[in-house]
């Protein structure tokens, strides 16, 4: 019994840094600053997944009227956001079908209701800026993050146009990323979208882009657990009521139980 019981130990001990690991994506990004109570930050964070994301990816956790929680009414749930069915209680179904996904990208799109609780939302804002043009690749585009990534750049109109930067050879260059520490290509800004712009000595800033991928990360993170932030609530009233309450009690409990010892 005591052996089965130091293998277990020793099991867990062992999985819990893959655990870890998995949850953020398999890889060390740059922090994103998520904040669940920015209810304007959610809204455009739902409205971009509904109009960029919901063609090809399905969310069959979550229900288009469970937008109500962030604040939008009815009416603009239905005039701004519903493309794939006319019931505001339906889930969130692509409108594409599977074979036809798989025969185009090579596989399925995944369903992304749990993605930010399985890859980690670092993971996925990392992901959505680390796009660039790659002609080597059936859809003409590639990811830092997931090499030889099977999906298109959804959102390239707003950030703009990377490519990989090539050697004498026409091999691509690679360099250290300074956040990661890992190799990366070599990419430099071929054109800017709408969310970005180009400085007088050719850098691109890209501010706008960013607050765009952090809003939608924090849309997919919130749909991973919507009860999220009143669960916090409520385990805040929990504390309190156990340490108003119940602590003073206890502590005039144990004066009275033990007055005669003392």
């Amino acid at each position: 019994m005591k052996k089965m019981l130091k293998k277990c130990l020793a099991a867990l001990v062992l999985a819990a840094p893959v655990s870890v690991a998995l949850a953020a994506g398999g890889g060390s990004y740059p922090k994103v600053d998520i904040d669940l109570s920015d209810q304007a930050s959610l809204q455009r964070g739902a409205q971009i997944f509904t109009n960029y994301c919901l063609s090809c990816h399905s969310a069959s956790g979550m229900r288009f009227n469970r937008l109500r929680d962030l604040g939008l009414t009815e009416d603009q749930i239905k005039n701004n956001m519903m493309f794939t069915t006319d019931k505001v209680g339906d889930t969130m179904n692509s409108a594409m079908d599977p074979n036809d996904a798989k025969n185009w990208f090579g596989a399925a799109p995944p369903d992304l209701t749990l993605i930010a609780r399985s890859r980690g939302a670092d993971y996925l804002y990392a992901y959505m800026r680390g796009f660039y043009k790659d002609p080597t690749r059936p859809t003409g585009w590639n990811n830092t993050v997931f090499d030889k990534v099977g999906m298109p750049h959804p959102l390239w109109e707003q950030q703009g146009v990377q490519a990989v930067e090539l050697d004498a050879d026409g091999q691509p260059v690679w360099v250290q990323d300074e956040a990661t520490g890992t190799m990366v290509p070599k990419l430099y800004w071929e054109s800017t979208g709408l969310h970005s712009r180009r400085l007088p000595d050719g850098n691109v800033v890209q501010v706008e882009y960013d607050n765009y991928a952090r809003d939608l990360t924090a849309y997919l993170v919130y749909m991973g657990e919507p009860a999220q932030q009143q669960r916090k609530q409520i385990g805040y009233i929990v504390l309190m009521f156990l340490l108003a309450v119940l602590l003073p009690l206890s502590y005039f409990l144990k004066k009275e139980y033990w007055k005669d010892v003392h």
